[in-house]
């Protein structure tokens, strides 16, 4: 499938920007199940300092706010081919080893609401992608989505006090179950073209389990699917922090307003 991706983010500021830096993971590698075709990224009142690939191998940009600046807008826009490998991202690579992605976070880690959805799945009994799909309907079930409900500090435990949450929240819950069962586990950013609607509000977010014999495959939580030919990776990491979108400081900028324009839209080939 090709899908083609048009995404603007806009920050407005109510006071001009003394000294701001932002770092941006918005450009999709090719990879297997995906081939970027092609990607720009444009940007008003910022300049790019750096390009670099972070330690996960995210595509990421530096760039500075322009001194005096009241908005900063970032324009991304390209074609990615896809194809359905049932979740299977295959094996691993990059500069980390896999038992770092054992290791809990503060957005992952977990409290007696975690240990205890972790202890109602029959593990021991089940194959590996058996038990991940039971916490996968697990985590959907005991968590409602609701968008407003959390914020993108709040935590797994959380999330799972509260029984409502977003991609982003069901994405933290199952990896830092996945960690308890020992598991190796990973945030996943992207793109998901939505069958009744080209335009979005909003990226989306799963996760990724490393299972011996198959590699990384996925798992969203909020769709109760393994990722297919509607998706696109952008970034991996340990949790949001490691593969947010944008992340960034300014200093003098007042009260920030962001607003946000997706379409995500299937091509057809050859146009």
């Amino acid at each position: 499938m090709r899908l083609s991706i048009s995404h603007t983010t806009r920050y407005g500021f109510s006071q001009p920007v003394a000294h701001g830096l932002q770092r941006l993971r918005l450009t999709p590698k090719s990879s297997h199940g995906q081939s970027v075709i092609d990607w720009t990224m444009d940007f008003e009142g910022v300049r790019l300092e750096a390009e670099y690939d972070d330690h996960h191998r995210n595509r990421t940009a530096l760039v500075s706010v322009e001194p005096g600046a009241t908005a900063v807008t970032v324009v991304c826009s390209g074609t990615v081919d896809t194809a359905d490998s049932a979740g299977i991202v295959g094996e691993h690579v990059g500069h980390l080893p896999l038992w770092h992605f054992l290791g809990q976070t503060e957005l992952t880690r977990p409290g007696p609401r975690l240990r205890a959805l972790v202890a109602g799945l029959d593990a021991a009994r089940a194959q590996p992608l058996e038990t991940l799909h039971a916490l996968s309907t697990a985590v959907r079930d005991t968590v409602a989505y609701t968008i407003g409900a959390t914020d993108v500090g709040t935590s797994a435990e959380e999330s799972l006090g509260a029984a409502q949450g977003v991609c982003q929240d069901h994405a933290h819950i199952f990896i830092g179950a996945a960690r308890l069962l020992g598991r190796p586990a990973r945030y996943v950013s992207g793109y998901l073209m939505m069958n009744d609607r080209i335009d979005q509000e909003a990226g989306h977010a799963w996760a990724e389990v490393h299972i011996p014999g198959l590699g990384w495959v996925g798992f969203d939580v909020s769709n109760a699917i393994s990722p297919d030919e509607r998706y696109v990776r952008l970034a991996t990491g340990c949790d949001y922090r490691d593969a947010a979108p944008i992340t960034g400081i300014s200093v003098g900028a007042g009260q920030t307003a962001l607003e946000v324009r997706l379409a995500v839209a299937q091509q057809m080939m050859g146009q």
